[in-house]
């Protein structure tokens, strides 16, 4: 009896020191709030000036992504904008964005998926795919694609991870820090066939 006692305060004790261990932050994935666009904003505009991963060459201001992502992203639909919070601070977001304007291609989008780099090999991002894609999942959205500057092992892997394939590789497409870059495409079947 004893023994049993202690197996039972051993797997609490264990239980309670996970749960409330400082080191472990809590991480919040929840849907795009108009307050976050500064902080993702910071997050995305590192990528542009430090990164070959968005062809963007310019930092975005703040009014710029307020305009477009308050009426491109909603809370349901196919276009969305999922956000992690880690103890109250904005550190990744994953988005389906509007994969072409004509309107044959509306059942399928563009995902995208960006980490504070301080936050990145964390399994927040993970996180992030799983809320976007069981959202996508309810909506009529028939393929997802991703369009990955080449190499990024990180990206491939968490594109891979969640059964986008390569479906091509566009040869030196883009022209960032005064050199070519190689973008492979990468397709994901979506919810209903």
């Amino acid at each position: 009896m004893d023994d049993e006692r202690h197996s039972i305060l051993y797997v609490l004790t264990s239980s309670l020191t996970t749960l409330y261990n400082p080191s472990i932050m809590l991480t919040s994935i929840r849907n795009f709030r108009p307050e976050d666009i500064e902080a993702l904003v910071h997050l995305y505009n590192r990528y542009i000036e430090e990164t070959t991963i968005t062809f963007d060459i310019a930092p975005h201001t703040v009014e710029h992504r307020q305009a477009h992502w308050l009426s491109h992203y909603h809370a349901t639909g196919r276009h969305r904008l999922i956000v992690a919070e880690c103890d109250e601070k904005v550190v990744g977001y994953a988005s389906s964005s509007q994969f072409r304007v004509k309107a044959a291609y509306d059942t399928s989008v563009e995902t995208s998926i960006y980490m504070d780099m301080s936050f990145r090999a964390k399994g927040i991002g993970t996180q992030l795919y799983t809320a976007l894609f069981q959202a996508l999942d309810e909506e009529d959205v028939h393929r997802a694609y991703a369009g990955i500057t080449m190499p990024n092992d990180v990206s491939v892997a968490i594109h891979q991870k969640f059964g986008f394939k390569q479906v091509g590789l566009f040869k030196e497409v883009g022209r960032k820090f005064r050199k070519y870059w190689d973008v492979a495409w990468f397709e994901k079947e979506i919810g209903r066939v």
